[in-house]
């Protein structure tokens, strides 16, 4: 199978690249990084890329939570204009195959249960109680403490932050596209994906890579809150094993289906934040109770659908990814 992999050159995008190549796959790279004229945002260029390709592995986007609202024009233009672009590209060329780099965040607060009411949704988090350094959103009809546990595919959609909203508005483009089409559509719902080549020293990048940059300079790493926020914390490798099974496997025509791609293995950040630091030889974590408006407390998904349902599984576990991810590479920005 031949297969365009958008931001191929990127973090988790050349990690995939791998995994397609190992498996027998061509992996046609399409990357800014690479070729300054590669924007999935230009039909002509996409266009190009898109001659004998049999599917489409997107990866291509400006990640992570940002550094403001002033962010939201570039991110809606990276992520979601390109993915139309993209699209459009696809069904004018006859590609009916998408495999898309989604994300647990489309989610926003994860499954809670109060003892009383059940399970519940609360809502964002106040930001006196988070001055006050009350971190745990509690039962929004009795005010009773939560117990936290883990979402499915079909949990109701909350983005709380500008990254979360065009991650769920290229699902929805997804969607709609293989509706058009008659496509196949898969977007793997990814938790905090850690690993080798991650960025460094950039406000995109995600907490393990700013825990990671820290020991590199010597510096202890700074957990926010109180470090008992829920991740799931996925190798890099594992993720693009994922991307590479759905591919092959293909999906209902017509339609997107949803997968969480985590490790099943749930972690604190200051657990996080401690296995690195300890895997390294460094300075062993702060916990500093700042926060990030537009962060969410808990966020741990069941990936049982995706097991289930393509045969995959995490083979990297949390303490041997640490081991390795303690003495891995970054990349720059």
């Amino acid at each position: 199978m031949r297969v365009l992999v958008t931001g191929g050159a990127g973090f988790i995008g050349s990690h995939v690249v791998e995994a397609l190549t190992a498996r027998g796959h061509e992996a046609v790279v399409f990357d800014v990084r690479d070729d300054p004229g590669a924007d999935v945002r230009s039909p002509v260029a996409v266009g190009r890329a898109l001659a004998g390709v049999d599917a489409v592995c997107h990866q291509a986007a400006m990640v992570g939570l940002g550094a403001g609202f002033g962010d939201a024009a570039e991110y809606v233009s990276r992520n979601d204009l390109g993915t139309a672009v993209l699209l459009s590209a696809m069904a004018e060329a006859g590609v009916r195959h998408l495999v898309l780099a989604g994300s647990m965040v489309v989610y926003g607060e994860g499954r809670y249960e109060c003892p009383r009411h059940g399970v519940v949704r609360p809502g964002p988090r106040a930001v006196a109680d988070l001055d006050a350094g009350r971190f745990e959103p509690n039962c929004p009809v009795c005010g009773s403490e939560l117990t936290p546990g883990l979402v499915g595919e079909d949990a109701p959609l909350d983005p709380r932050n500008v990254y979360a909203t065009t991650k769920l508005a290229q699902e929805h483009l997804a969607a709609a596209w293989a509706r058009s089409t008659g496509g196949s559509a898969v977007s793997l719902r990814y938790h905090n994906v850690y690993g080798p080549r991650m960025p460094r020293d950039t406000p995109y990048a995600g907490v393990a890579s700013f825990f990671r940059s820290a020991l590199a300079r010597g510096e202890a790493p700074r957990v926010y809150e109180d470090g008992r926020q829920r991740r799931d914390f996925v190798h890099v490798r594992d993720v693009a094993a994922a991307n590479a099974v759905a591919l092959e496997a293909g999906a209902a025509p017509g339609a997107l289906t949803a997968y969480n791609t985590g490790s099943g293995e749930p972690h604190t950040v200051g657990e996080m934040a401690r296995a690195l630091a300890e895997a390294h030889g460094g300075p062993l974590p702060v916990v500093t109770g700042e926060y990030r408006l537009g962060d969410v407390r808990h966020i741990t998904a069941d990936s049982a659908r995706l097991r289930a349902g393509l045969g995959w599984k995490a083979e990297i576990g949390f303490a041997e990814g640490m081991r390795e991810f303690a003495r891995a590479g970054l990349r720059g920005a």
